[in-house]
């Protein structure tokens, strides 16, 4: 190998959607919370019914690990002194989008105003995993390259079931809302950054999109840092499966970062990767997906451990092998979030068990700070 896996910063942007503790609907609390937490680590979203947290760049997953659990007990400890939850997932069952408010900022009330429905209906949230790319071309050769790979990273990541009530049939709803933006989906191939940036001036100077952060593809080349992004994976109640996301993107990272240093061709056809992301937000975990290899359908459990096995040497440089290849085999026994979610609602039929279920996974990572301390 040419590039060191273990080498490759990562960071992740977790989106957490706010609900009262009471009723257990979505409110728009962000300014609240915000005003009593660290600026630096966390900031609003474009629903005041939204906040994001940022963890450091750090080449260690434990550290990772750390740093999530960290921001979630910070996070937990000022909504329980507000009497909020807080929610990591792709949705949350209860919610009225009519009641709702974007954040008090120019650039989210213009989105507001351009695109209307779309935005009052924002009321999702994902994970952002960031892997360090310092060059700009193989970024945005290496944002290409990947996308076949990404529907069984969304499969892991599957937590939105339930919209505005009602269960939709998908394992990750949130990613049909989201598909709804003009750039959203894999990104094309563009043989340098020259002619990535072009393309995003001739989006904005075509008025669809306001400014280049509206740049919502699947993976992208980041437009603030030097990393490659993906942001195709819903919220993740638990930060294991964060853990083992960002494992698995770097390795996926630092192969077609070799690859891209051989041989800077190689175009990845994007139909079939739109109807694999597809097939991974219907079913997640529970169902079959696309392999990326074959095209066909296989079992997603034996769809994600192929993948574990086929990173195996970039897994084993960066000395994740052991705590990926084992978070990946508890997460395809354990299933995906939407499966117990709809678990919990079989129950007793309540939307709210399945809210006070979230609130509960997303705390969990905070409990383990304190049982370790």
């Amino acid at each position: 190998m040419t590039s060191s896996a273990r080498e490759i910063a990562v960071g992740v942007e977790e989106e957490f959607h706010i609900v009262d503790s009471g009723t257990r609907h979505l409110v728009s609390r962000s300014g609240a919370l915000l005003e009593r937490l660290p600026e630096d680590r966390f900031t609003r979203e474009l629903q005041r019914s939204a906040v994001e947290a940022n963890s450091k760049p750090v080449t260690g997953l434990q550290d990772l690990a750390r740093d999530l659990i960290e921001l979630r007990s910070t996070l937990t400890g000022v909504a329980d002194e507000l009497g909020l939850g807080i929610v990591a997932a792709g949705s949350v069952p209860l919610g009225d989008a009519d009641r709702m408010k974007v954040s008090p900022d120019p650039r989210y009330e213009q989105m507001l105003d351009d695109y209307q429905l779309l935005t009052r209906e924002q009321l999702i949230c994902g994970t952002q995993v960031h892997a360090e790319v310092a060059d700009r071309d193989l970024a945005v050769l290496v944002s290409h390259r990947v996308t076949p790979w990404l529907p069984p990273l969304l499969a892991l990541s599957c937590s939105s079931p339930y919209w505005l009530g009602a269960d939709t049939g998908y394992a990750s709803y949130r990613t049909m809302v989201w598909q709804r933006w003009p750039t959203a989906g894999p990104m094309s191939r563009y043989g340098s950054a020259a002619e990535y940036e072009g393309m995003v001036e001739d989006l904005v100077r075509s008025g669809v999109i306001s400014d280049p952060g509206m740049i919502y593809f699947d993976v992208r080349p980041s437009a603030h840092v030097p990393t490659v992004e993906l942001r195709v994976c819903d919220a993740c109640p638990r930060v294991d499966d964060i853990v083992l996301i960002a494992g698995l993107f770097r390795a996926l990272v630092a192969r077609e970062l070799e690859a891209a240093r051989r041989d800077p061709g190689g175009e990845v056809q994007l139909e079939p990767v739109r109807a694999a992301t597809w097939q991974a937000a219907r079913s997640g975990l529970e169902g079959e997906l696309v392999d990326p290899v074959e095209g066909t359908p296989r079992p997603a459990g034996e769809v994600v451990l192929r993948l574990v096995d086929d990173l195996r040497p970039y897994l084993e440089d960066a000395g994740d092998w052991e705590l990926v290849s084992g978070l990946a085999r508890e997460a395809t026994a354990r299933g995906s979030s939407a499966a117990r979610q709809r678990e919990v609602l079989a129950r007793r039929g309540r939307m709210e068990d399945v809210v006070d279920f979230l609130v509960a996974e997303t705390r969990a990572g905070a409990a383990v700070l304190t049982a370790d301390a």
